[in-house]
């Protein structure tokens, strides 16, 4: 394999109560896909960042073709050839491809954009990447599976010699991944240098070359993937061992008492006839492919989303819920798989967002109890294990998985007897996701009763107590989980009669 075409070494960053890097090691060599690992809060973003110039490093030294380099922006780092892919896509849904593409370099004609020139430029970058997409679609009318191929089509329109790709993935059904998987192979057959950012083991494996681990802002080890196993990169990510059995029986009594039951309920194509049983103290694990109707049945039993029909019983009780302000009065709360646009203000702090459901509770008239507030949240600081210097801080500024936890410390704050955690650990680490499932546990043990909305198949069989299986907007299966097989659950998700 060639010499490194990036090195990174003894590089520091700190923030104000944060130790964000310490001495971090790491380095790209051509022609390879690089995986940079670590739990959520690792510094995994932050060493990108500074790489491309988002933030300026306090110490070290960064070698790029063989020269000592220090971006000031992305544009220097993009205009070098490194270009970053993020996880949020950055795209204008109003323009079309072939605009977002070129978009603050377009190509002139006189005084007027070019546009027919840079339809050309945006074909010849999908023809070079395989890709069938047409230039003049407008980028809101394309999957995010497509929209992701433009981003990587607009990276190496830059002339990129180094791609870092922040989890991908998150969002690409199978199909998606696998023609993503064929682009970043070729990539890597034309010699360009790959950074692969992901919390999926199993794409690990697949995908990369080597591994790097950080954990705790400092550099672990780097480890060849062909010749190391899930459990040792799990271990040197999270400094202990994580065992992942699927749940085997039911925990919940035969006799427990039903807190939520929904009978045919209708909304748009993706919710027909949709009914099932919630009981005290259960995990309801919702599964199926994407674009089953999983999540839509979430929103329309919790008022996000208009039902056409359909009876929601709470406790025996028939109700009404026609907002989400609804169902929060009838003790449902609902943590969105769109943690940043429904979840949670990431421009307020972590107090703020904590009691945003429940601020009537610290209002004194027209002011807020703001030592009542900050008390409550330190308590879920603790309890749910939030990495943050303060309950102050701005949510911005924590790591995916940290994040999410505030998002469910919103909900226990409110005190809800059942709640939805539609994709509660998407795009957050082994290590968070295992401090999630023992809260989940937890929370259903205490007689809480989850409905647990997943397309990992492995958090599936972990988590439920009985699984409800979705294919095209329609229930087609339910199994207990001592019965539940990847080939039981696969049958029924690909299956569109009930």
């Amino acid at each position: 394999m060639a010499d490194a075409i990036l090195t990174m070494e003894e590089i520091e960053k700190s923030f104000p109560g944060v130790h964000a890097l310490d001495h971090v090691h790491f380095d790209v060599r051509r022609g390879e896909v690089h995986a940079l690992m670590g739990e959520n809060g690792a510094g995994k973003s932050t060493l990108m960042k500074v790489l491309t110039g988002i933030y300026t490093k306090d110490y070290g030294t960064i070698t790029y073709e063989g020269k000592e380099v220090s971006f000031n922006n992305t544009r220097e780092a993009q205009d070098a050839g490194i270009v970053i892919v993020h996880q949020e896509l950055n795209m204008i849904g109003d323009l079309t491809v072939a605009q977002n593409i070129f978009i603050g370099r377009e190509f002139m004609k006189g005084f007027k954009i070019d546009d027919k020139k840079m339809i050309e430029e945006s074909k010849k970058l999908f023809d070079e990447l395989k890709i069938d997409i047409n230039p003049r679609d407008k980028m809101s009318d394309l999957t995010v599976g497509k929209q992701q191929m433009c981003e990587i089509a607009k990276a190496i329109s830059h002339q990129a010699k180094v791609i870092i790709f922040d989890e991908p993935s998150a969002a690409l059904t199978e199909k998606e991944i696998e023609d993503l998987f064929t682009i970043i192979r070729d990539l890597r057959e034309k010699g360009m240098a790959i950074v692969y950012i992901s919390h999926r083991m199993d794409e690990i494996k697949v995908i990369t070359d080597r591994v790097t681990v950080m954990r705790d802002g400092g550099y672990v080890g780097t480890l060849i993937t062909k010749d190391c196993t899930k459990e040792d990169i799990i271990n040197m990510m999270v400094g202990r061992v994580i065992y992942e059995d699927p749940k085997t029986e039911s925990k919940v009594p035969k006799d427990a008492p039903v807190v939520l039951k929904v009978e045919h309920l209708n909304a748009g194509r993706m919710v027909q006839d949709v009914s099932f049983e919630l009981r005290k103290g259960e995990i309801l694990g919702f599964s199926g492919l994407m674009g089953a109707g999983r999540t839509e049945t979430a929103r329309a039993l919790f008022g996000a989303d208009p039902k056409t029909s359909g009876d929601i019983y709470i406790n025996g009780e028939k109700v009404t819920i026609n907002s989400p302000q609804d169902a929060v009065k009838h003790g449902i709360g609902y943590l969105s798989e769109d943690r940043k646009r429904y979840g949670i203000v990431v421009q307020k702090t972590i107090t703020e967002n904590s009691t945003m459901a429940t601020l009537e509770k610290y209002m004194s008239g027209i002011f807020i109890n703001k030592s009542e507030e900050k008390k409550i949240t330190e308590h879920y600081i603790e309890e749910l294990a939030t990495k943050t210097p303060s309950a102050d801080q701005l949510v911005v500024n924590l790591s995916g998985g940290n994040q999410q936890k505030v998002v469910i410390a919103k909900w226990l704050v409110r005190d809800c007897d059942i709640l939805i955690f539609d994709e509660p650990t998407r795009g957050i680490d082994v290590g968070a996701k295992n401090e999630i499932y023992k809260l989940m546990n937890r929370l259903a043990s205490e007689g809480k009763s989850i409905i647990m909305i997943s397309s990992e198949m492995t958090e599936i069989l972990r988590m439920s107590d009985r699984i409800v299986v979705m294919c095209e907007g329609k229930k087609t299966g339910e199994l207990d989980i001592s019965e539940a097989t990847q080939e039981k659950i696969m049958n029924k998700a690909t299956r569109d009669i009930a």
